[in-house]
């Protein structure tokens, strides 16, 4: 049953991303016409469509493999018209889904920076491209030996790529991790925390200063899962049934700003700051853990789902 579930909800979400990628893919052509007011309309439009895909999708997981999302937070208040940097931790591809579930409507449409070879996934990929997704090529420590030039042009791609959130209020999504969280890199790593790896401060310390003063507010989402970490497939054939989210929004303090490649005591700072976030994020992701029913809902929740 659970299979014939997942292959349904796997048809409808194929379709929805056919039905939405198609304007997607006729308006984007526009984007490259030299007209600024031009290009404001169609982003606006662009950006409808991928909410609208979203919306869509949550529908078909309601009325298919309906999850309890329990939302914690400390009375927030979120805004379309604000700009964002959302920090989560990363387990699964669901991450993604439920970031969308949960923010949608509530902030501007997430924006991740995405591995350079995702353009060219089909639909998705181009589509990504005309909502000015950021695309990131890393490059490796031989590659780095062999040709030192290479070094510092994916910075130079984050700062292009933030430029143009700096035009209309957007959020920005960062796994900070660099990576899924699992139990052999957790060792690998020696990380010192217990349901996380260890946060990468470059890439977050470069898109906050190319967005300069455009962005103020941090989300920060702790993502718990109380059974186990699922598969993409498994949270399709409606076997993840209760998902906790976390979320708290604080200030950029103004020592997060800085020049983290040559200013050698903000970039100790910076990751040092970076760092006492991931321990209170480590610390409610314990508390969820040792709970399992993590936080008492009629306390805590203050967000509702986003439909």
């Amino acid at each position: 049953m659970s299979f014939v579930r997942g292959c349904f909800a796997f048809t409808l979400w194929f379709i929805n991303l056919i039905f939405w990628a198609t304007p997607i893919t006729i308006l984007s052509p526009i984007k490259l016409i030299p007209i600024k007011v031009l290009q404001t309309f169609c982003s606006s439009l662009l950006v409808f469509c991928a909410s609208s895909w979203i919306r869509v999708n949550v529908i078909i997981e309601r009325l298919i493999h309906p999850v309890n999302i329990h939302l914690h937070s400390n009375n927030i208040a979120l805004s379309e018209e604000q700009w964002y940097m959302v920090l989560a931790n990363h387990q699964s591809w669901v991450d993604i889904l439920i970031l969308q579930r949960v923010l949608n409507r509530k902030i501007p449409f997430l924006k991740f920076f995405l591995k350079k070879e995702l353009i060219f996934v089909p639909f998705l990929g181009i589509a990504w491209w005309a909502l000015d997704f950021p695309f990131m090529r890393r490059y490796s420590t031989a590659q780095l030996k062999k040709n030192p030039k290479l070094r510092g042009k994916d910075i130079e791609v984050t700062r292009k790529a933030c430029a143009k959130f700096k035009s209309s209020p957007v959020s920005v999504m960062n796994f900070v991790e660099g990576t899924r969280f699992t139990a052999e890199k957790h060792k690998k790593q020696k990380s010192p925390f217990k349901h996380l790896l260890k946060p990468k401060a470059g890439g977050l310390a470069f898109a906050l200063s190319a967005l300069g003063e455009h962005i103020h507010k941090i989300v920060d989402v702790a993502i718990y899962y109380p059974e186990q970490t699922p598969t993409f497939w498994q949270y399709l054939c409606g076997e993840v049934k209760d998902v906790h989210v976390h979320i708290r929004v604080s200030d950029i303090d103004d020592k997060m700003r800085g020049d983290y490649q040559k200013d050698r005591a903000f970039k100790i700072e910076f990751q040092q700051h970076l760092n006492q976030l991931w321990i209170e994020k480590d610390a409610i992701l314990e508390d969820m853990a040792q709970s399992k029913t993590a936080m008492p809902d009629n306390n805590t929740v203050a967000l509702k789902e986003a439909s």
